[in-house]
């Protein structure tokens, strides 16, 4: 049999993948949601491949060869074409899964106790100089204080240029503290040695500057109070997060650790997703509010609504309830689901 005869035989798996081609571009073909269909499609597609080389090769008519060029580009593009970012899996991801995940965890509330408990002691032992003289001078050191006092000596202001700036210069710094507690996460020890140290360091920081015979602390005050919660709390869950990585490594539960590192990392991914979402917050607050030279009772209140709306994203959207739990158990996006069982089973 000639080329030519065999490939008009072919022309009708030609036209075939010309109708799906059309079928995806007018998106109402669901070839996603259907294993058989993928199949057919990739079948068609190859053998379109097959036929364009053997008319390359025997020289067929031109417009035979055009045709076959401009099919296979289609198919082409509408098999690796990138998706679409799935913007209501990632609300309800966010605003279901993510809070849910974060309340229920342990690793989430070992990281708040360590991290506010210290800062809360560090920040009263180094405000009462009367009764622990010179614990905020051991902790952050003469030159750091000296630096600090340099820097809020005068009444803020600044340009928009200055923000824009100095707002990707705290995302930077911000991430960077974020990135090294969650890096030590899977040595857990050491995770918790960098979160209690920033913990007592920044304590330390906020007490110092309350105190009354300190002149920087109003300017202090001005900066840190818009941006500080949204910061602190973005801290925390990094460790966090970096802490369910090292409990999947050390208490595997009885599945295989590789295993066991796999599903905590699962889990660990609305913690980074949530923290990494505060430190971007905090860092434009931190370099266009903060350093505004607005009053000081904007100021606060942007601060108090801040802290009204993580209890909010905390508590109320993250308490257990049967009705989330029933839908949650069916969600392919529950990090907490039970696949140990069905590892167990094989």
């Amino acid at each position: 049999m000639r080329i030519a005869e065999l490939l008009e035989k072919r022309r009708q798996g030609w036209v075939e993948l010309e109708n799906m081609c059309d079928a995806l571009q007018r998106s109402n073909y669901p070839f996603h949601k259907k294993g058989n269909l993928v199949s057919r499609f990739s079948a068609l597609y190859r053998a379109a491949c097959t036929d364009l080389s053997m008319a390359d090769q025997y020289q067929l008519p031109p417009t035979t060869v055009e045709y076959l060029h401009r099919l296979v580009g289609r198919a082409h593009s509408q098999l690796y074409r990138s998706r679409q970012f799935p913007f209501r899996k990632w609300i309800y991801y966010m605003s279901v899964v993510a809070p849910q995940s974060i309340f229920r965890d342990i690793c989430v509330k070992v990281a708040f106790v360590v991290f506010f408990g210290l800062f809360t002691l560090s920040a009263l032992l180094a405000w009462s100089e009367g009764n622990f003289p010179g614990f905020a001078e051991r902790v952050l050191g003469s030159e750091q204080i000296e630096q600090m006092e340099q820097s809020f000596d005068k009444p803020l202001a600044g340009n928009f240029d200055r923000y824009v700036t100095m707002s990707g210069y705290y995302i930077k710094h911000n991430t960077s503290i974020g990135l090294q507690c969650f890096a030590l996460g899977p040595l857990i020890l050491p995770s918790l040695c960098a979160l209690g140290y920033n913990g007592v360091v920044l304590g330390a920081s906020f007490g110092y500057m309350t105190r009354s015979d300190v002149e920087q602390g109003d300017v202090f005050f001005q900066f840190v109070t818009a941006h500080g919660v949204f910061e602190l709390t973005a801290i925390a869950l990094s460790a966090a997060a970096g802490l369910r990585l090292g409990v999947g490594l050390f208490a595997t539960g009885g599945l295989k650790r590789l295993e066991s590192f796999r599903l905590n990392a699962e889990r660990a991914l609305p913690i980074i997703m949530t923290s990494v979402m505060l430190f971007f917050m905090a860092a434009f607050t931190e370099g266009f509010l903060s350093p505004s030279s607005l009053p000081y009772i904007v100021k606060a209140s942007f601060a108090v609504f801040s802290s009204g709306l993580l209890m909010y994203y905390f508590v109320v959207l993250g308490y257990p309830r049967p009705e989330i739990d029933e839908i949650l158990e069916e969600s392919e996006d529950n990090p907490w689901r039970k696949i140990g069982i069905e590892y167990a089973a094989r």
